[in-house]
């Protein structure tokens, strides 16, 4: 029998300071069974740092053609495509040319040499990379309870998380950004 998804609910308080966006987020996310709490906490993460209307989860894992967030236009282009890890350089290559704007998140403890391994090849493409401190990344994951309400303070190339568990600040460096469209 395969296993399922473990489902969690976020209700997130967001200031993002640098693009003067606040809101309340209502997010329910499938934790897939090979997906790791890091993973699917960059995931919100990610999410919160680039909320706006339209932005979605999709099948994540369980949908190899797709990215882990979007956003999609009436028409079903692809305006935005995000990938969490370090995808390979075919996998960057195929999101820009079918979507508008790509970025991508890496965030484990090998990401490092992921990115000093391809870095000529991904700056080659229209996508921007991003890279989250590992350290800081199991800092959130251990927050992580089914049901949390936390607040999201995004401010310069950083986030402040606080939960009724516990709260840390979880930084990131922008390793190559274009423009937005």
């Amino acid at each position: 029998m395969a296993l399922k998804p473990t489902i969690y609910k976020f209700r997130i308080s967001l200031s993002d300071i640098n693009r003067n966006y606040y809101d309340t987020l209502n997010l329910t996310l499938a934790q897939h069974p090979s997906e790791t709490t890091e993973r699917m906490m960059v995931r919100v993460l990610v999410y919160c740092i680039n909320a706006e209307e339209n932005l979605s989860f999709t099948k994540g894992l369980s949908a190899i053609d797709e990215p882990d967030l979007w956003i999609r236009t009436l028409d079903e282009q692809t305006a935005l495509w995000i990938d969490v890890g370090e995808p390979a350089v075919e996998r960057v290559k195929k999101a820009s040319r079918v979507a508008q704007q790509v970025k991508v998140y890496s965030f484990n403890s090998k990401s490092d040499v992921w990115w000093e391994q391809g870095e000529s090849k991904f700056r080659q493409l229209n996508a921007s990379y991003y890279r989250f401190d590992w350290e800081s990344v199991k800092s959130l994951a251990a927050l992580l309870t089914r049901t949390m309400d936390i607040s999201v303070t995004i401010t310069g190339d950083s986030a402040y998380v606080a939960s009724a568990s516990g709260e840390c600040e979880i930084a990131w460096e922008t390793l190559r950004e274009l423009a937005s469209k």
